[in-house]
């Protein structure tokens, strides 16, 4: 028991923090959940937009089908030098004891919300050469999968819960942010009743909507009302949360169900902002 422990927590070291954003697999399964969902005709759209891969010039990340859109951005990270810049787009974090917006600690659109935004309007113009397109298509899906991640809207004072020490099990001293990003995750979506399938239109009416605003707001009151009380058994508005807790197997009971429906909503809605970018006529988006 002691040598998995230690090798279960060496492998979660090895991992690069930011690196593992929801997670390889999260994200993948959001892009099932969404080619599942998506009109035909946005299938077909975007198979033939997959076809500029070379012209992306990133070898070493592939690009080919949604499911390398759904991760790709996260694959970057090992070009820091060309990639920097993006790295911010992935998260919004502020204050959780402050009302939440949406432009807030967003200069210059540089948050997760407002890229949204961009690179579905970057998608949905056909003018512009077909190799961009798809760089926007990468970074809609798997933006969209972020925004869903409580903490990708988490408190800012504490990077999202990455400062925030935590044992997990038998697993001890991960932060919070990796646990809700990975095994939480992975845990939520893994068995039946399987998430990937057709949803019928009251489903999706009850699951997916709105806008990358009021996904973030929706993460945001996640973080502040469950995930860290959740964790510290405590209101993170009046209380003082400890250096260190344990995420209890009642607590990752709990945060479960939660974990699942931001997947299935991130899949639902990735596939409604696809079919909207697609689809004829002008776009209708916020202006930053």
């Amino acid at each position: 028991m002691r040598l998995l422990t230690i090798f279960v927590a060496a492998l979660a070291m090895a991992v690069p923090q930011a690196a593992s954003a929801w997670g390889f697999y999260a994200h993948t399964i959001t892009a099932d959940i969404a080619e599942a969902n998506v009109k035909p005709e946005t299938r077909r759209a975007i198979e033939r937009l997959m076809r500029a891969e070379d012209q992306i010039g990133t070898p070493d990340c592939p690009l080919a089908t949604i499911q390398d859109a759904s991760v790709w951005p996260d694959c970057l990270r090992g070009e820091g030098w060309r990639w920097a810049y993006t790295f911010p787009w992935h998260y919004q974090t502020e204050p959780i004891t402050e009302e939440y917006s949406d432009r807030k600690n967003c200069s210059g659109g540089s948050c997760v919300s407002a890229q949204i935004t961009r690179n579905q309007r970057v998608l949905a113009d056909e003018s512009l050469p077909a190799n961009v397109r798809l760089e926007a298509l990468a970074f809609l899906v798997h933006f969209a999968g972020d925004i869903h991640m409580p903490l990708h809207s988490g408190d800012h004072d504490d990077r999202g819960g990455n400062d925030r020490v935590v044992d997990y099990g038998i697993v001890s001293e991960l932060n919070l942010h990796w646990i809700w990003d990975g095994p939480l995750a992975e845990r939520a979506i893994s068995g039946n009743p399987p998430v990937v399938r057709r949803y019928t239109d009251a489903e999706r009416a009850e699951l997916a909507g709105g806008g990358p605003a009021d996904w973030g707001r929706e993460s945001w009151q996640l973080s502040r009302d469950f995930v860290y009380p959740n964790a510290y058994g405590c209101d993170p508005c009046t209380g003082d949360l400890a250096e260190r807790t344990v995420l209890d197997q009642q607590a990752i009971d709990r945060a479960i169900p939660i974990a699942r429906r931001r997947v299935l909503q991130a899949g639902l809605r990735i596939a409604e902002a696809l079919d909207a970018a697609f689809a004829p006529g002008p776009l209708a988006t916020d202006e930053r």
